[in-house]
């Protein structure tokens, strides 16, 4: 068993700083490079790429930066572990699989994590009175079956454990928690028991530190004006040990800062009850993290329980609810805001006068009254400013309706009130509107498959 093992976040999103991953392998040692892609709404996403191309469905950059690292993974003995593989996992590892064949790379393993797609059994599992209520709204899945695009279940880090102990060198899976990605290499290293609570919940309080990259090594941060050079902000790594500790840290010479602030705020994100924080894992409490100053860019983190995990996964799934369109105008002093509001009002009346109706009419002067409830008295309150920008956006289930708001805001540069100084973006297109519907699911209704490559 290893003293201590280094887990280095590349990614926290779909689309962050591409070279992180680069850096985190080239700029000092790490035992494991852990990369998030996977947001609720990417799913639907990575699902109708896939409907337009089969070989689609996952990450392309992911299997880009692998290809870059692929001499540093066993040179440096390293091994890597995403969710980039979306809605197509298969498809991901066979394309991280030619790359290396045509670079010439052998002794690779690339493992593939499947069975969170539940969209082909949804029929099945609804027949079977798996009714997937909305966890919210409590409403049945069935209501809204026609019109679902994706549906993925969250699993944990017990499959990537599976593929790491079959000696994987890459894992890909598919809607996997951010946290298990990170939770997984510690079980596999330390021999952790599954049902070790505290320890599940160690490493899962570890995994949020790092799930959103550079979040918790300076950026997005309150105080962000004392985090020094965050052109080249380094992301974070984890130290952990076998008794569930672990130092929270970053890479010598890069830039960010990784403090028991920056710690701290990460922690805050996303967690509902602090005292709860449910995984397919294990039940963490955030109230039992104590964090410690270990010196420059090192907060110490310890004391961590956790309660036994649920006997079910979180259903993230997503379905068609109609159409939007947003176009903005940019009027200049003097009265800026008066004309900006005069016009999102001729622009009602226009489209009243044509019948049209939606769901949701919503008019906001950026950066004055986007989130005033009551748009006119804001706009009554401004100062002489030298430009405001009007936004304006409709939603509803009549594609048409929408096109024809798209018709009718530009107009308004020469039927409505003077001094238009930007219309962006040109005639808005409806685009769909893609809603989530989160719920449950048993356990033992999921059926994980690890399936391992080589090349």
């Amino acid at each position: 068993m290893k003293d201590t093992i280094r887990i280095a976040s590349g990614q926290g999103f779909w689309g962050d700083l591409q070279r992180a991953p680069i850096d985190q392998a080239k700029n000092g040692p790490i035992d494991y490079l852990v990369m998030d892609y996977l947001a609720e709404v990417t799913m639907s996403i990575m699902q109708k790429q896939k409907l337009r191309n089969p070989e689609m469905g996952y990450a392309r950059d992911f299997v880009e930066v692998v290809t870059e690292l692929l001499p540093d993974i066993k040179e440096k003995g390293f091994s890597i572990i995403s969710n980039a593989g979306g809605v197509n996992p298969t498809g991901c590892a066979d394309a991280i699989m030619r790359n290396a064949k045509e670079r010439g790379i052998s002794g690779l393993k690339v493992a593939v994590v499947t069975g969170d797609d539940l969209l082909d059994q949804l029929d099945e599992l609804l027949a079977d009175g798996v009714e997937m209520k909305h966890m919210e709204t409590g409403e049945l899945m069935s209501s809204v079956r026609d019109q679902l695009v994706s549906a993925n279940a969250y699993l944990g880090a017990e499959p990537i454990v599976e593929a790491l102990s079959q000696g994987a060198d890459v894992v890909v899976t598919g809607r996997t928690t951010d946290t298990g990605l990170t939770l997984a290499p510690m079980i596999h290293e330390f021999g952790w028991s599954m049902e070790d609570w505290d320890k599940m919940a160690a490493g899962t309080v570890a995994g949020h530190i790092l799930e959103c990259g550079a979040q918790s090594s300076g950026g997005n941060f309150t105080d962000w004006e004392t985090v020094p050079n965050m052109a080249e902000i380094g992301f974070p790594i984890v130290e952990a040990r076998p008794d569930g500790t672990f130092t929270v840290t970053k890479h010598g010479g890069t830039g960010g800062l990784v403090s028991v602030g920056t710690v701290s705020e990460q922690l805050l994100y996303e967690i509902g009850d602090p005292k709860d924080y449910i995984t397919p894992d294990c039940i963490a409490d955030f109230t039992s993290i104590h964090l410690e100053s270990e010196g420059s860019d090192r907060v110490r983190v310890h004391g961590i329980t956790g309660d036994p995990k649920t006997e079910f996964y979180k259903v993230s799934a997503a379905y068609a609810d109609g159409w939007k369109a947003t176009s903005t105008l940019v009027y200049a002093w003097p009265d800026a805001a008066k004309k900006a509001r005069a016009a999102a009002d001729i622009l009602k009346k226009r489209l009243d006068n044509l019948g049209l109706e939606f769901e949701e009419y919503r008019a906001e002067l950026i950066g004055l009254n986007a989130l005033c409830e009551d748009p006119q008295a804001a706009a009554s309150k401004a100062v002489d400013l030298d430009e405001v920008m009007l936004r304006v956006s409709v939603r509803g289930q009549d594609k048409e309706a929408i096109s024809q708001f798209g018709r009718e805001i530009a107009p308004l540069i020469l039927t409505g009130p003077s001094a238009v100084t930007g219309f962006a973006g040109g005639r808005p297109r409806p685009s769909e509107v893609i809603a989530y519907w989160p719920a449950l699911i048993p356990k033992e209704r999921v059926k994980t498959e690890v399936r391992v490559l080589e090349v």
